[in-house]
């Protein structure tokens, strides 16, 4: 009995050695996958900065740390036209592979709906309606977008339940804009979305982000919030986005600790020169 035991004790080590060969096999597959497809997700988002070293009228910037391999945010900015910049931020509904997915669709038809021309208004209005079809998943997604007039500083806005944007005008501190919120991209076909309008002035900022940033939780369940992240901004109001925005990571870095990260934080980041380009 003692020796049909061992035997048998054996057959099953076997047994399990080679699953775990096997399950580990797969994990590294799966790894080996997701690590291209994040070097695919980063690939499509805007990453050579200086982005328009050609234009001296703004400096543009912005960063996206997935909390997953991949995520659901995501920013984009594009030259409608000489005269106009496309900037965009937003938020997909989940996490990981899904959001990432989803994250994929709703970009490519933002940017297609923008490149023609069309208002804020009309492009989250005509993109809500192509998300809503065959939305089996109900996923969604949050969406700021803004389209500068370069020669003018005139920004028109709108804002598909996303986070407010923060705006500094030269001399003074960065401040939230606390716009009227129009229902999420992919929720409900047929909403309707309000425009306004931003002037932005030589020397002024504006920022965007995700709700990791204000929702990045340290050990003791605390959120970052919106005040520490005006605070963080207005310590050097005036520098320009691609020092700026390491800044304000660098102080939630240190604010959440070693608490993990639950979201994507995701920011961008605008600064106005004026049409001479030659503001400080």
């Amino acid at each position: 009995d003692l020796g049909h035991s061992f035997n048998y004790m054996l057959e099953e080590l076997e047994i399990y050695i080679d699953n775990l060969a096997k399950v580990t096999a797969e994990k590294e597959r799966i790894g080996a996958e997701l690590s291209v497809a994040t070097q695919i997700q980063a690939s499509m988002l805007p990453c050579i900065f200086p982005a328009f070293p050609d234009r001296p009228e703004f400096d543009v910037y912005a960063t996206m740390q997935p909390a997953k391999e991949v995520g659901g945010d995501f920013y984009d900015f594009f030259l409608v036209d000489e005269d106009h910049l496309a900037l965009v931020i937003a938020d997909v509904s989940g996490k990981g592979v899904p959001a990432a997915l989803f994250m994929v669709i709703a970009k490519t038809l933002l940017k297609n709906s923008a490149q023609t021309g069309a208002s804020p208004k009309e492009i989250l209005e005509k993109v809500n309606n192509q998300l809503c079809e065959n939305n089996d998943a109900e996923m969604f997604v949050t969406v700021w977008i803004g389209i500068l007039q370069i020669s003018t500083g005139k920004i028109v806005c709108a804002n598909a339940g996303h986070e407010y944007p923060a705006i500094r005008h030269a001399g003074g501190c960065y401040e939230l804009v606390k716009d009227k919120h129009g229902f999420v991209l992919a929720g409900m076909e047929g909403a309707r979305y309000r425009e306004y309008e931003l002037q932005l002035k030589q020397g002024d900022g504006l920022y965007v982000y995700t709700d990791g940033v204000v929702e990045a939780t340290n050990a003791n369940q605390e959120l970052y919030g919106t005040e520490r992240m005006l605070a963080a901004l207005n310590i050097n109001p005036h520098a320009i986005p691609e020092e700026q925005l390491p800044a304000v990571k660098a102080d939630i870095d240190s604010f959440v600790g070693d608490a993990p990260q639950f979201d994507d934080i995701t920011m961008l980041g605008l600064y106005y020169r004026g049409p001479a380009g030659n503001s400080q």
